[in-house]
């Protein structure tokens, strides 16, 4: 089989059904076969019987419940170690966000792009707004110099440092290779995913994509963000982390300090957490004598600090 496809529900069963929807219209623009595997991270709401239910006539889907809710990467694996398990594994592993929609070839630009480069071990599609704004979701990996530029978020800096910043911005042009993607339309070369051991599961949310692309880049995989493979995204649709009234989730910070001492060590960690935090409370001086716009959480510095210097936890 040459393609599989993966679509995390957790609460969303609408938003995922559309999300199928458009991921049918565009797998059918890709040769060499493909199941769809929808997966329903133990939403506790009725969304997998309404999942079920809406798929039961679909000959290319499985819904599947994985009866516990271990996050993103847990989810995706569930789904592709079965397949790579099967009878049929795919040689390639494409996950869609429930609140992704990608256009009719994209996904087959993505497989083209893998077809074409034998060394690519991950690819990303360019994601859009809904009115078509690009948004950014090709990256840098974190470094202790992306901490300062990215908290102190000071427009001298900045242009000092471009490469020091962890989002590449404006987004690029041309199809390139990037440290790391968002994980929103990401197509995974099985035997690199197999190479890499498939997501750590340690992380809930957020930074997954990270390290998995960090570790695909330490075993000689490139990473390519293809600009011609166009996917519509609502940002946060299926987390609700829009809404900068909620404070940051405990997920958050667990997988920040999971990323940085797994791939630097403790020492390395804490300097990031210190460099991080001066950052911030410089900008958040600046913010308020400027009279700008909150752009971070409620009570995120506080819950920074506390998290990482205090209790360890928010």
């Amino acid at each position: 089989m040459k393609l599989q496809t993966i679509i995390l529900n957790y609460r969303t069963p609408e938003m995922t059904l559309e999300a199928v929807e458009a991921a049918r219209r565009a797998l059918a623009a890709v040769d060499g076969g493909y199941r769809l595997d929808v997966v329903d991270n133990d939403s506790g709401d009725g969304s997998y019987a309404r999942l079920a239910e809406a798929c039961a006539d679909f000959d290319d889907v499985e819904v599947h419940q994985t009866g516990f809710n271990g996050g993103f990467g847990f989810g995706n694996n569930y789904a592709a170690l079965r397949a790579l398990a099967s009878d049929d594994p795919p040689e390639l592993i494409y996950l869609l966000n429930s609140d992704a929609f990608p256009d009719p070839d994209a996904i087959a630009r993505l497989v083209a792009l893998m077809d074409e480069r034998p060394d690519a071990g991950i690819a990303g599609s360019q994601l859009v707004g809904p009115e078509g704004d690009r948004q950014v979701s090709a990256f840098r990996f974190p470094s202790l110099a992306s901490e300062l530029v990215g908290s102190v978020r000071l427009g001298l800096l900045e242009r000092a440092l471009p490469e020091r910043e962890v989002p590449i911005h404006p987004p690029p042009s041309r199809t390139t290779t990037a440290d790391w993607l968002a994980g929103a339309s990401m197509m995974i070369r099985a035997e690199t995913f197999e190479d890499v051991g498939g997501f750590d599961e340690g992380y809930f949310l957020y930074f997954e994509e990270t390290d998995l692309c960090r570790r695909a880049a330490l075993r000689g995989w490139t990473t390519w963000y293809v600009v011609d493979s166009r996917c519509v995204h609502l940002v946060h649709g299926s987390t609700g982390l829009r809404d900068l009234s909620r404070p940051m989730p405990r997920y958050w910070f667990d997988s920040r300090r999971h990323y940085f001492r797994k791939n630097h060590g403790r020492a390395y960690a804490w300097a990031a957490n210190v460099v991080h935090a001066a950052g911030l409370a410089t900008y958040r001086v600046r913010e308020k004598l400027q009279g700008k716009a909150p752009q971070d959480p409620a009570r995120f510095l506080r819950d920074f600090c506390t998290y990482n210097f205090v209790l360890n936890q928010p």
